[in-house]
């Protein structure tokens, strides 16, 4: 079996995901999945996709990911995994769609604008 890339993405978080056939070992940006995110919470997040195929320990997965913070960093590899996932078998679309792991959170910082302090605060008003 060939190398699978794909990407994920969320926030400002960009994930470029390589999935090829081993022994369950989950590298991101050249460090391991539990010394890059220690907390427990965020290396469920990553392992998700895999636990709910049952495939957790058939494949080596290697993560290049870039901006964002941790949450949005372990959403964007989760959302990358689950692509590939469906890339190397295409039945298990149906189980990854219905829990959630293929939609794009679409959610994003608003900018700010001019006149105002932040995207929709405004600057403290005195009729004086």
């Amino acid at each position: 079996m060939e190398v699978i890339n794909s990407v994920g993405r969320r926030k400002a978080s960009v994930a470029r995901v390589y999935l090829k056939e081993g022994k369950g070992n989950i590298t991101i940006n050249k460090r391991d999945l539990k010394v890059y995110f220690p907390l427990e919470t965020l290396q469920y997040k990553v392992t998700q996709p895999l636990n709910l195929l049952e495939v957790k320990g058939s494949y080596d997965i290697n993560v290049n990911v870039d901006g964002g913070g941790f949450n949005g960093q372990a959403d964007a590899i989760r959302l990358g995994i689950a692509r590939a996932l469906v890339k190397v078998n295409e039945e298990s679309k149906k189980a990854l769609r219905e829990a959630g792991f293929l939609t794009r959170d679409s959610r994003v910082v608003e900018r700010k604008k001019p006149g105002q302090k932040k995207a929709r605060k405004k600057f403290q008003f005195s009729k004086r």
